[in-house]
């Protein structure tokens, strides 16, 4: 966060001190929320509590790091080490790893991942179409994080559809529970299933936690909003409740995957104690930034009040820009950057700012199509750009098949991997094989790899299905034998190539997709992959300002450290590039100078021919362009369209509604150009003296 000041003012105070009871901070945008968390933290440990006795709960890995990192400063890496700080889903795994056989699961069951899940539910629902099962795959997470089993889905079903969804959702809990595999969803509804119905797991996890902090908590679902409740207090307990809920419920945007404002209704009604400290100083935007977002949230009815506010000055009006179409948007954006970068020097609220870098700024949209003539008109300006929340490399669907494969190489207890090797492609070994195979791994505590090649399997499993399973297994020893002793880049490649025509990899993709450009691109990825791999087994690493050779490895060595090499690989360093990002995945980040993309009626509100504006559509909708506008530090430029394409026609552009919401114009009228021109010239004039100043004394010394 920007320019915070090093001590807490008096309502970050009252939240950290607040220790005997449950508390809901409502940390409004900017306005400091781990700070809070953090000095909390430091603040429970010197009343006594051990740092594994405190939870800290976040929603994605990078928030966690980010957490432990600050809380490493405040109390230091030892204390810090022990710190139970972790997103739910990660909370989840410790619960079920310590106790996961008291609802059935054995010591190392297997996390499916996405693209595991499509596969065992097109298995499981007999189908080919990705779309249907992908829609399987939404409506089932979307039951499950509502706390439905298949049997209450089926009940809840609304149509013919949703009653097949709950048909196959049946089959795939069958067959999750036979390869003894969980989803993430299930990270966090077994654990819930385990404190709820096992009294001396409760007391032993009650016990273990004296204090939990849940971030973001306004993201919460209805499940994961029930673990809170069974991790803090008995059910017959309403006193105890020691927790510390951080949120906000004018971001609450994802309603879509399940998230649920009433968690915020409900914390009152089950904590009558409950108390509600609002953090309403933003130490991120100018004045006019948030008088314009609290205009427009203020049209949403109100669960708790707040009103933010900051001591950085009113700083520059916030511009509406009318465009005639998305690629003349896309040009003002450009020439937005352009103008601010040529400019340098302090940013509109007085704080120094430096030289305006390209990471500066941010150009946010509702949709994803919307970031196409976008990039165009930035690659033709030579503007360096990423686009946030793309599919990376690594996480195609090709590189995790074939990254599985060398996962299993390495530790043959992977089950995860086993599962997405041994029918990635298809090898004739069906979901009743397996299924029965993992009931044997399962009853006798070992791999299914190492189960597979148990005597004792065949009184299970038919001829058919041991001969299939054996097979597999001695290709996999042989192929691990083989990629020990290979080295050297063009050995190693030469064994990568007869892999893939081995198993048939290049067949599997044609046959998989309906396009075939489609997959000659996926076979494309496949080649960059093993070129890749080829490299490093050969010294040859290659780096931004060339190549450098380092010691030669063995495919064996070079998969061992492939899950590092793709970590490093990802992570990158801070690029100088502007940023493309979709409002919802822009949410917790901020930048000097923001523009809003789109803002037109049908994009944002969005809505599509086929779906009605409820209000609570329309109250979500609302709360996104709150988030967009909170944030931008300094300069915020809002764009909407005269005209705008729909599908393949061009229709009329009707401004947002929310425009008009902001009340721009009793911010006080925009400046004239002229003046506008005059000021900066008199500041520039300004600047330039005072830098003389500086060096003639820098020479008098």
């Amino acid at each position: 966060m920007a320019d915070a000041p090093a001590s807490l003012n008096p309502a970050q105070l009252e939240a950290v001190h607040h220790l005997r009871g449950p508390c809901l901070v409502l940390a409004g945008a900017g306005s400091g929320k781990t700070r809070v968390i953090t000095h909390k933290i430091a603040r429970l440990l010197q009343a006594g509590l051990a740092p594994k006795q405190i939870a800290a709960i976040t929603f994605t890995n990078k928030a966690a790091q980010e957490m432990r990192e600050r809380a490493k400063g405040l109390v230091g890496p030892k204390a810090a080490k022990d710190l139970v700080i972790s997103t739910f889903h990660s909370l989840g795994v410790r619960l079920l790893r310590e106790d996961g056989q008291r609802v059935g699961l054995k010591e190392q069951f297997s996390i499916l991942d996405s693209d595991d899940v499509l596969g065992v539910l097109r298995d499981a629902g007999s189908c080919s179409d990705n779309a249907l099962a992908r829609r399987w795959q939404w409506t089932i997470s979307l039951w499950k994080n509502q706390g439905l089993d298949s049997e209450a889905a089926l009940r809840a079903a609304k149509d013919a559809d949703e009653q097949v969804a709950a048909r196959v959702m049946k089959l795939y809990e069958e067959r999750l529970a036979a390869y003894q595999a969980v989803d993430f969803d299930d990270l966090i509804g077994l654990p819930l299933k385990l404190l709820q119905r096992d009294e001396e797991a409760r007391a032993k996890w009650q016990e273990r936690f004296g204090h939990v902090l849940v971030d973001e908590y306004q993201d919460t679902n209805a499940v994961q909003y029930e673990l809170l409740k069974a991790l803090v207090s008995h059910p017959d307990d309403r006193r105890r409740g020691l927790f510390t809920a951080v949120g906000d419920d004018d971001q609450s945007i994802y309603g879509w995957r399940g998230a649920t404002i009433d968690n915020l209704k409900r914390l009152p009604e089950d904590w009558p104690t409950l108390k509600v400290i609002p953090l309403e100083q933003n130490y991120r935007s100018t004045g006019h930034i948030l008088r314009a977002a609290n205009n427009v949230i203020a049209g949403n009815p109100k669960l708790f009040e707040k009103k933010l506010w900051s001591e950085f000055g009113d700083g520059d009006p916030v511009r509406l820009v009318e465009c005639d179409g998305e690629e003349h948007e896309a040009e003002r954006a450009v020439a937005f950057i352009q103008g601010l970068r040529g400019q340098g020097g302090a940013l509109a609220d007085g704080r120094q700012g430096g030289q305006t870098k390209f990471s500066d700024f941010a150009v946010l949209y509702r949709a994803n199509h919307q970031s196409r003539v976008l990039e165009q008109k930035l690659r033709a300006a030579q503007i360096p750009y990423k686009v946030s929340g793309g599919t990376s490399f690594f996480d195609r669907a090709e590189i995790k098949d074939l990254c599985a494969w060398l996962r299993l190489l390495v530790n043959q207890d992977d089950d995860p991997a086993f599962l997405r090797a041994v029918t990635t492609p298809k090898r004739g070994i069906g979901h009743q094989t397996l299924g029965k195979l993992g009931e044997f791994s399962g009853k006798w505590k070992v791999s299914l790899f190492e189960a597979l090649f148990s005597e004792s399997l065949a009184a299970q499993l038919g001829p058919k299905a041991i001969g299939s399973l054996h097979e597999f297994g001695r290709y996999v020893n042989e192929l691990e034998h083989r990629a020990r002793h290979t080295q050297g880049s063009e050995d190693a490649k030469a064994l990568l190539l007869e892999w893939l025509k081995d198993i048939g990899y290049e067949q599997h993709l044609y046959d998989s997709e309906d396009s075939e450009k489609l997959a000659a691109s996926r076979w494309s990825n496949v080649m960059d992959f093993i070129d890749w791999i080829a490299k490093r087994c050969g010294g040859e690493i290659t780096q931004e300002g060339g190549n450098f050779e380092s010691e030669r490895q063995t495919v064996l060595q070079v998969a061992q450290t492939i899950s590092v090499i793709i970590s490093l690989a990802e992570r990158g360093d801070e690029q100088d590039v502007v940023t493309l990002s979709t409002l919802h995945a822009s949410k917790g980040l901020e930048w000097p100078h923001v523009v809003l993309a789109g803002v037109n009626e049908g994009l944002l509100p969005f809505k599509s021919d086929a779906e009605e504006m409820t209000p609570q559509r329309l109250e979500e909708e609302r709360r996104l362009m709150y988030v967009g506008i909170t944030r931008a530090r300094s300069t915020l430029m809002v764009s909407t369209l005269r005209r705008r394409k729909k599908g393949r026609e061009t229709v009329a552009g009707i401004p947002s509604r929310f425009i008009a919401e902001m009340k721009l114009n009793e911010a006080g009228a925009n400046e004239d150009p002229r003046e506008r021109l005059k000021r900066l010239r008199a500041e520039l004039a300004t600047k330039a003296a005072g830098v003389a100043e500086q060096q003639a004394a820098h020479r008098g010394r």
